[in-house]
């Protein structure tokens, strides 16, 4: 058949090809946010797809059979090369052998993206590949992961075609029961993109309103602006029918028109005939039949192959600066990620599983810090533990500390005598100088509070450390690993204890004898006179006991002897206006310290999850990256 296009035509057309091999690897998705110009065969099984991207190529290489061949999307990029250059050297390709294909030839072969290395000039090793990667999806249905397949030939147009499975309905072996939605889904994300040319193969003797592939390519393409009509089969229409008036456009129009083909037949692939045979007899075929011998030139897959390169050239034209626009979105938005991350982390092997496992852990550390472990084999979730720090142990441990030890009344009767002025503001200024100290006491427990949690997070990297198999198969990197997590915990405790720390000293500098729930002094001499009052023996005068709200004796001498007024010791019994007095002031401490205690259990542990637990989510990932690569 007819050579291809110019030098230019084959360079820009190879771009893409190369283009296609970087975006593989890393999954459809990434080739279609690039939306690269491709040309997609649609198809029926039974419409002769195969037939037609074999004679384009020129060789039988592709997979038949009855039920469904296609598994995969095959990426076939042809390129022409003429046959007098040598053939090239890559890295040290050896060629396939030869032995089972009678016309190999080194002028001709192929090579997998999958099998980097190596040269297949055997067209039958090439076929037997391609069943064997389809294969391996065969149970599980179909799969988006393309088979990438160059063809380097003096003998074809230089072209990127892309053969989808044929469209079916009816599951076919062991297919999934929905292979007919998997199918239809998988033709559905190629042929939508914008970018894409749809080559619609339709049997001759078939009605173009039933033909499956057309009707799919014009539910994405209702105009016919990219769709590319392919009638095959021409050959075997009744005497005196012909397609004359659907290449016209009478019957469904389409802006890139129609191309009759005639297929191989079946004798031809039983007597192991080669391509070149077919496409002469479709050459024979076109210039003699009365229906389509004065428009030859337009009919066959000669001019198939030539129409396919020129639509796919201008189209590559007319997107390209699109494309180098998207690229170049997407590759400063990953270089911009990759910069947070802590930049370049090098190319080589060990870096690659160190940065795997690096997101293996964070993905399990942050997991079980959301209380979700995941196949960990902890007890109990993370949540579920610091919570019991947090509910159990720290407030309790807060709640039953009490402001006064026991047998402290007569310190609290000392201090009496030591603070001067009117009776309400005396016993407000006492108290708030008693309860400054009592404050400060809660702070050993708050740190404690800090050290148990710190104390979990390190058993939960342990943990997670022991999972991941490259640390159970390399302990020295495990131990760098657990270092430099135990590290960052260890500095994160620093800024923790010291805002934890801060908050008590914050309740002890200041004492907010205004809050709502404190009780006032009023309040106070009422309750500690019902309580006396309530515990009086019936035989003493209750006037004797009460003492009025404001009016609290403050001249000590009429209490005591002159003798006794400097002399007064702890062993010295209470009198009842004494005991009342140090009731009131126990009672103001307990009230103001109760407060304080609630404030430390409920911002104690907010300080701990945004310093320690939550800082550890957000940063961690960071520093690993810089200590174990920069």
């Amino acid at each position: 058949m007819a050579t291809g296009p110019s030098g230019l035509g084959i360079e820009i057309v190879s771009t893409i090809s190369k283009l296609q091999d970087v975006f593989t690897p890393v999954g459809l998705a990434s080739a279609a946010q690039a939306d690269l110009p491709q040309i997609c065969v649609l198809g029926s099984q039974s419409s002769g797809k195969s037939s037609v991207l074999e004679n384009i190529v020129g060789r039988h290489f592709l997979p038949c059979g009855s039920g469904i061949v296609t598994q995969r999307p095959l990426v076939i990029q042809l390129t022409n090369r003429p046959a007098s250059a040598p053939a090239p050297s890559d890295n040290g390709v050896t060629p396939a052998r030869m032995e089972n294909d009678k016309n190999a030839s080194q002028d001709e072969w192929g090579e997998f993206l999958h099998l980097p290395g190596q040269k297949f000039y055997d067209f039958n090793k090439i076929r037997e590949e391609i069943v064997r990667e389809a294969n391996a999806a065969r149970k599980t249905g179909i799969s988006l992961q393309p088979i990438n397949l160059r063809i380097f030939s003096p003998n074809v147009s230089t072209l990127t075609l892309v053969d989808l499975p044929g469209v079916t309905k009816v599951p076919s072996g062991d297919q999934p029961p929905d292979i007919d939605k998997q199918i239809r889904d998988m033709l559905m994300e190629f042929i939508a993109n914008p970018a894409c040319i749809i080559l619609a193969i339709t049997d001759a003797n078939e009605d173009l309103d039933n033909s499956e592939g057309l009707q799919m390519a014009l539910e994405v393409d209702p105009e016919g602006t990219r769709t590319i009509g392919v009638l095959t089969k021409v050959d075997l229409m009744d005497a005196g029918a012909d397609v004359v008036d659907i290449l016209a456009g009478r019957i469904i129009p389409l802006r890139l028109g129609y191309v009759p083909v005639v297929n191989r037949g079946q004798h031809d692939i039983d007597s192991n005939r080669p391509i070149s045979y077919t496409l002469e007899n479709e050459r024979e075929f076109f210039k003699n039949h009365p229906s389509y011998r004065d428009k030859a030139q337009y009919c066959g897959t000669s001019f198939l192959a030539q129409k396919l390169n020129r639509i796919l050239n201008l189209h590559i034209r007319n997107t390209l600066s699109d494309i180098q626009a998207r690229i170049t979105q997407e590759l400063q938005k990953f270089t911009a990620e990759l910069q947070t991350l802590g930049g370049p982390l090098g190319s080589g092997g060990s870096a690659n599983v160190v940065l795997s496992d690096i997101t293996k852990f964070m993905s399990e550390f942050k997991t079980v810090i959301d209380e979700n472990p995941n196949d960990l084999s902890v007890n109990e979730p993370f949540g579920a533990r610091i919570s019991f720090v947090f509910h159990e142990l720290f407030n309790k441990e807060i709640m039953n500390m009490e402001p006064f030890e026991l047998g402290r009344d007569n310190d609290l009767r000392s201090l009496l005598y030591s603070f001067p002025g009117s009776t309400p503001s005396r016993f407000v200024a006492m108290a708030v100088f008693l309860v400054k100290h009592q404050i400060m006491r809660l702070e050993g427990p708050s740190l404690k509070c800090c050290r148990l949690v710190y104390d979990e997070l390190i058993t939960i990297v342990g943990q997670i450390l022991t999972k991941i198999e490259t640390f159970r198969r390399h302990p020295a990197l495990r131990e760098r690993f657990n270092s430099v997590v135990v590290n960052f915990l260890k500095n994160s405790m620093g800024p923790t204890t010291k805002l934890v720390s801060d908050m008590v000293a914050m309740q002890a500098c200041y004492i907010n004898t205004a809050h709502p729930d404190f009780i006032d002094v009023d309040k106070a001499m009422t309750i500690v006179n019902d309580r006396m009052n309530a515990n009086k023996p019936l035989s003493a005068p209750a006037a004797d006991l009460k003492l009025a709200p404001g009016q609290i004796n403050t001249n000590r001498e009429l209490d005591v002897e002159p003798k006794e007024k400097n002399t007064l010791t702890m062993e010295a019994a209470h009198n009842e206006r004494e005991t009342m007095e140090i009731e009131v002031i126990k009672l103001l401490i307990h009230s103001y310290f109760n407060i304080v205690k609630r404030e430390l259990i409920d911002t104690v542990p907010k300080a701990i999850s945004l310093t320690l637990v939550t800082n550890s989510t957000k940063n961690l990932q960071r520093e690993l990256l810089q200590e174990l690569y920069l």
